[in-house]
């Protein structure tokens, strides 16, 4: 019991939890990271991965079934911000959807501290954009425009801060 507790004091973490508002995102093509303006957005979602399974039955056994891992599988990453006219990212994501001509980059999603410091960090590898959308502009309300972004991507690798 003395090795457990001396385990669970070594291990250093924050009084406060993060919070989901302090995070910054960048992009990577060619080696390059795009505009600044390109890193900040309002939301990010579809942080997310599965393991899907396969099912055996074995002859004989009718009180369980055999699962089995079988592959990993992601969501699409989602990213939403006020529109930006003319930015790096909209010209990316313009030539992807007028050519279906895609340059695979990877993006970094970094959870920051109170400080501007990471506190995690997730890299999404070989990302491209699936999907890309406005929001309604209508004359009776007075809100921002909302760009929503999708990128689909080959895996996540969560970085160690």
């Amino acid at each position: 019991m003395a090795q457990l507790q001396t385990k669970f004091t070594d291990f250093s973490f924050s009084e406060n939890p993060p919070v989901g508002f302090h995070f910054v995102v960048v992009f990577y093509f060619d080696g390059f990271t795009l505009n600044p303006l390109d890193t900040h957005f309002q939301k990010v979602s579809g942080i997310t991965s599965e393991i899907q399974t396969s099912s055996f039955n074995e002859g004989g056994e009718n009180l369980y079934t055999h699962r089995f891992p079988d592959k990993v599988t992601y969501n699409n990453l989602s990213l939403e911000r006020g529109f930006v006219p003319g930015s790096p990212l909209n010209t990316e994501f313009n030539v992807a959807m007028s050519t279906l001509k895609v340059r695979p980059g990877n993006v970094l999603v970094a959870l920051l501290d109170d400080d501007g410091l990471p506190v995690s960090a997730w890299l999404f590898w070989k990302t491209y954009p699936v999907k890309w959308k406005i929001s309604d502009m209508d004359a009776n309300s007075n809100t921002v425009v909302i760009e929503s972004m999708e990128l689909a991507y080959t895996r996540i690798q969560t970085l160690e801060v």
